[in-house]
């Protein structure tokens, strides 16, 4: 069953521009888009949008998750509209795990001292961070951008658990950035291996859809075939 919509879900520090590449590239193929805007508030929050943009597509759908998504599209991808999932350089909680409870396993990631805390929990990015450890493959222009648009995510949405996995019952695909300093590739390729996932990888930073957008698309639409 090839599947024609697609609904990517982006993660902390970013919006839904950051799948302005693959967008155009996707739709080129015949596949309506979604990219959603997750408000980073909680992880609840962020589940619940995601499911009203689950909502709204004429049919089934391939879910994307980059990052911190892949919690939520593990959550998330639970509605039955959803065939098959996505995971971008992303954490893959299974049920009662969460992003946290993951990366507190992990050997500390080199981006860890480039998050800011503000006064209210939220976290973003420094400048250097993002140039050095997060998009370290990308020119300045557009490290400037990331900079400038990331969304700051509060701390808790981060310690999200899932109830039930949906990796455990879809055909499920993980792409591994062997060049990312957010999240090691040596744990994206531990639970890739987990959910017995379909990989690929690719020498890019942590985000591989900004620096290797045809790569990207290109699994996307593997995926939905």
């Amino acid at each position: 069953m090839t599947l024609t919509n697609v609904v990517l879900v982006h993660g902390a520090w970013a919006d839904g521009s950051s799948w302005a590449k693959i967008i155009p590239l996707l739709a080129a193929k015949g596949m309506a888009v979604t990219a959603v805007q997750l408000p980073l508030t909680s992880f609840e929050a962020d589940v619940a949008t995601v499911g009203r943009a689950i909502a709204l597509t004429q049919g089934d759908v391939v879910l994307v998750g980059h990052s911190y998504a892949g919690a939520v599209i593990g959550q998330a991808g639970n509605d039955p509209k959803v065939k098959r999932l996505v995971y971008i350089d992303a954490f893959a909680p299974d049920a009662g795990e969460s992003a946290a409870s993951l990366f507190a396993q992990f050997k500390a990631a080199p981006l860890n001292d480039e998050i800011r805390p503000d006064t209210e929990g939220f976290l973003s990015l420094t400048s250097k961070g993002i140039a050095t450890l997060f998009a370290q493959d990308l020119d300045l222009v557009e490290q400037s951008v990331i900079h400038a648009t990331q969304g700051p995510i509060n701390g808790a949405a981060l310690g999200g658990t899932l109830t039930q996995a949906a990796w455990h019952s879809r055909p499920t695909f993980y792409l591994i950035g062997e060049q990312d300093l957010a999240i090691l590739p040596v744990d994206q390729e531990r639970m890739a291996t987990r959910m017995d996932a379909t990989i690929k990888r690719i020498a890019s930073s942590h985000v591989p859809m900004l620096s290797h957008p045809v790569v990207v698309a290109d699994f996307i639409l593997q995926a939905a075939a």
